[in-house]
């Protein structure tokens, strides 16, 4: 729906978005698309493989109408899956348009969310679905994400990237033999696979939350929600609450993991050096050498010079990699 000027909501227009549809040359995309999403000052990251396209942006508010509209029309991906949200400052400091084997990446061949996935749950219906003691529910994030929030009751398969999904499935066949599975994700993308996966496997009785966490912590009114904790999400803002709004958590700058406020009381955790995650994994001249990053970073915004180069900041291109790593 177009907006006047005034009533447009003011910082700027987050959206999370994907779609497998099939692209014969997806190169021929990214040339086009880059320089159109620098022309408006759009930033975040943007996949494409044959597959489909799968990414987060922002920008303001009519721009991003503007990147829809010539995805769909221009590029014609149309159906995109999307989850709008609001931040008052830019939550990128980059633009990337890649190309990839998977715009989602699992590393099995034969795994084709366009020829069948898991039945699609509404957030009105996902409460019924996970609350009935037959069904199994399973978080397909990685541990770094389910570390700060989840479901009540979901399986947490403790992954390091979603390329391990599919051994965990092999070696925990069978707990979900004969069960009703439902998987859920940050906004929908892992879910189509690991149930396409999972139908490949020769489970039929397969469902996900259509939209992912996202969509339901958006739609779903915290006093009815199974949610606890924050969702993370792969921008500055780092993790999200009920409503979208902005969560608690932070970013180690040292291994980029979420904390708690538990871990940012821990004696092993300093600002831009160290984490309960990652203290005992550095030595003390990496130590030395994030302090010294760290004394510029604060340098830096005393004179107002925005960001610095060593603060290492958070790019939407993380939530590809950690799908691959």
């Amino acid at each position: 729906m177009a907006m006047s000027a005034a009533s447009t909501p003011t910082g700027y227009r987050i959206a999370a978005l994907y779609r497998f549809q099939r692209l014969d040359e997806p190169g021929a995309f990214r040339d086009r698309l880059l320089a159109f999403c620098a022309s408006r000052g759009i930033r975040g990251t943007l996949l494409l493989a044959r597959e489909g396209i799968n990414g987060t942006v922002a920008g303001e508010w009519r721009a991003i109408d503007e990147l829809v509209s010539y995805v769909g029309e221009q590029l014609g991906i149309r159906g995109l899956e999307i989850k709008y949200s609001l931040s008052e400052t830019m939550p990128f400091h980059r633009l990337k348009v890649r190309l990839k084997r998977e715009i989602v990446t699992m590393g099995v061949e034969d795994v084709d969310p366009l020829t069948g996935v898991g039945s699609y749950v509404e957030p009105r219906d996902w409460n019924r679905l996970i609350d009935d003691p037959d069904t199994i529910v399973i978080d397909t994030r990685n541990d770094y994400e389910t570390a700060i929030g989840s479901f009540e009751g979901a399986v947490d398969p403790e992954t390091k990237s979603f390329r391990a999904f599919p051994d965990w499935v092999e070696r925990n066949a069978h707990l979900l033999e004969g069960r009703r599975v439902a998987m859920f994700c940050t906004g929908g993308i892992r879910c189509e696979k690991a149930t396409a996966y999972l139908k490949s496997r020769g489970f039929d009785d397969v469902h996900h939350l259509k939209g992912g966490i996202l969509r339901y912590l958006e739609e779903v009114p915290p006093e009815d929600s199974r949610w606890t904790g924050e969702c993370f999400v792969f921008d500055e803002r780092v993790s999200v609450g009920h409503g979208l709004v902005e969560g608690e958590a932070e970013l180690c700058r040292a291994c980029r993991r979420p904390l708690t406020a538990a871990d940012r009381a821990s004696p092993l955790f300093s600002v831009g050096v160290s984490c309960p995650h990652c203290h005992d994994r550095r030595s003390e001249e990496d130590r030395a050498r994030y302090a010294e990053r760290q004394r510029q970073v604060a340098l830096a915004e005393r004179r107002g010079e925005g960001p610095h180069l060593g603060q290492r900041p958070l790019d939407a291109d993380q939530a590809a990699r950690s799908q691959r790593r």
